[in-house]
């Protein structure tokens, strides 16, 4: 499917909302009328952007119905592709995203607010790192720790902006790029290679709120697109370094090998 083209929103009049909270939308009539109360409720000045991705459940009258603006496609956009839809219609000075099946409180959110608006930081990250006391550590998990390794944030364990919620300032926004968004660990890998503040803010685990669906994981599983996106992540990585993301090649004797 071709992308809508969507220009990024710069100037910001006096009337514009601190906060912009982007939902995407897939199929959530269950779940998005409590999702965007909360949404309301995260700042006095905010405005509630809903991103419809192809639903069919009639989730986009709901959003409606309760007050928010919605952007609205008949046919799926793909995976994350709303966040960056959400992102380039966005007036806010902060940018909170969050997803369409978690129910989370305003109470909950607005740490993630704060952490831009009060203490000065670009990307406020959700504190989950994903389970790793197993004895067989799930992919994701592993390439979101590997990431930021090879980021030289080890310090950030798994968090990214993989995981919601996250807010952007916006600054990060516009240092990142709109379309980065789409993939989040590039999007999370241009923020930290571009010395934004990138910091883990408060723990949701959303590995609980996640709803499972089975249907799409049989057809489609999330876990080979997520890592996938870490891959093309590091390529990116690479090739503003070098093959070797900038590290050394140790104490290697390689014309020994010959």
């Amino acid at each position: 499917m071709e992308m809508p083209v969507i220009q990024p929103i710069e100037a910001r009049g006096a009337d514009s909302p601190v906060v912009s909270v982007i939902i995407p939308v897939m199929n959530e009539r269950r779940t998005i009328s409590r999702v965007i109360e909360q949404a309301k409720l995260v700042h006095p000045s905010s405005e509630v952007i809903v991103v419809i991705n192809g639903s069919t459940d009639g989730s986009a009258a709901v959003a409606k119905r309760k007050g928010a603006r919605v952007i609205q496609f008949e046919k799926p956009l793909g995976h994350d592709v709303g966040r960056s839809v959400g992102a380039a219609a966005a007036r806010g000075q902060v940018l909170l995203f969050i997803d369409g099946d978690m129910v989370i409180r305003a109470s909950e959110l607005r740490p993630y607010l704060n952490a831009i608006l009060r203490d000065g930081v670009d990307v406020a990250l959700n504190n989950y790192s994903g389970p790793t006391s197993k004895a067989n550590v799930h992919s994701v998990v592993l390439a979101k720790h590997a990431l930021n390794a090879m980021l030289g944030r080890p310090d950030l364990k798994g968090t990214s902006m993989t995981a919601v919620p996250h807010a952007l300032s916006r600054r990060a926004l516009a240092a990142i790029g709109t379309d980065a968004l789409a993939i989040p660990p590039l999007a999370h890998t241009k923020a930290v290679q571009q010395g934004l503040s990138v910091t883990p803010v408060k723990r949701i685990n959303v590995g609980k709120l996640n709803l499972p669906r089975a249907k799409r994981e049989r057809l489609n599983p999330l876990e080979f697109l997520i890592v996938g996106d870490h891959l093309e992540a590091i390529d990116w990585l690479a090739k503003q370094t070098d093959e070797r993301g900038g590290y050394v090649d140790a104490m290697r004797k390689r014309e020994l090998a010959r």
